[in-house]
């Protein structure tokens, strides 16, 4: 034991060695994080601001704003500052937080896409009852249950993970500290353990994917059977982007936690985790909220009333 290192940094992924391409890169994931950011803020303000949309399809899209807001700055803030300062160093408390925090709101957005995946199944299929069966106490419940679950989940891993100090390795070939990477450089009586924990996950989390896809099968059921072709193409529209974003995050998930552990730097590792940390974030509020007619009018409407207020402080 007293020749083992035991290590308190990880050394991150490195793409390219080019100075020049890693401030290219880092200015990149800057514009896209800059984008997430305003687009889940404008989102999240307009809900909150607007009584027009205090109902419970938006009390869900806002919290899952909220969810991809804190998701994206957990992990992109520090890979573009290591780019832009040429560092590629993580300490071990940061790691930690990173994999609790991920977990976390990626585990509680998972829980939240189910709930919004019913909401909308009983909207659309059960229209007469949407009201007594989607109610404020319904959605409240809902909801703590989601932020519960998630906050288990991920002190459950990252409790077992972080339990036993790293003597092998400390190299990360991701841009962030993920899990499969974790697992890699961890010891032998971690990996058994947490692959016992991640076999339940997938189980789990086979079982979530199971209900989100009857529920859209559902929905599209009924939709193809509906008369309206304005009201047919109005659910389409909202359905089938939702369920592009879901296989997007939900494969993407599936090949980091189930296929191999990469063990090198590459660009194909790099594009899986943009995958299921970045894609989400940048179009859930494209498709949840900017092409929503009812946010994109509550937008208008917040604008107008605050370029008015200068104009009227002015004139004061």
């Amino acid at each position: 034991m007293s020749n083992l290192t035991i290590f308190t940094e990880f050394v991150l992924m490195d793409i390219s060695s080019s100075r020049e391409l890693q401030v290219v890169q880092g200015l990149l994931f800057l514009a896209i994080y800059l984008g997430a950011l305003t687009g889940n803020l404008v989102t999240i303000t307009v809900i909150v601001t607007d009584p027009h949309l205090h109902s419970q399809m938006y009390f869900f899209i806002g919290n899952l704003s909220l969810i991809d807001l804190c998701c994206i700055s957990i992990t992109v803030p520090k890979f573009i500052v290591n780019n832009l300062v040429d560092s590629k160093l993580i300490s071990l408390p940061a790691c930690a937080a990173q994999i609790f925090l991920f977990m976390f709101f990626g585990s509680t957005e998972l829980a939240f896409l189910v709930v919004m995946s019913y909401d909308r199944y009983v909207a659309i299929c059960h229209p007469l009852h949407y009201g007594l069966t989607i109610t404020p106490h319904v959605c409240t419940q809902a909801a703590g249950f989601s932020w519960a679950s998630g906050l288990v989940y991920s002190s459950i891993h990252t409790g077992n993970m972080f339990r036993l100090p790293f003597t092998g390795s400390n190299v990360i070939h991701q841009y962030f500290c993920d899990v499969p990477q974790i697992l890699r450089i961890s010891s032998s009586d971690v990996r058994f353990s947490e692959f016992i924990i991640l076999a339940i996950s997938v189980g789990l989390g086979l079982l979530c994917s199971a209900l989100l896809f009857m529920s859209y099968s559902n929905i599209f059921s009924m939709v193809l059977k509906m008369h309206s072709v304005e009201a047919r193409n109005k659910a389409l529209s909202t359905c089938t982007p939702q369920l592009a974003v879901l296989l997007i995050f939900t494969i993407s998930g599936f090949i980091a936690a189930l296929g191999p552990i990469a063990d090198k730097a590459s660009l194909s590792n790099l594009l899986i985790g943009m995958s299921y940390t970045m894609v989400p974030p940048v179009i859930n509020p494209l498709i949840y909220s900017l092409r929503n007619r009812e946010i994109n009018i509550a937008v208008r409407r917040m604008f107008h009333r605050y370029s008015e207020f200068p104009n009227k402080a002015f004139f004061r």
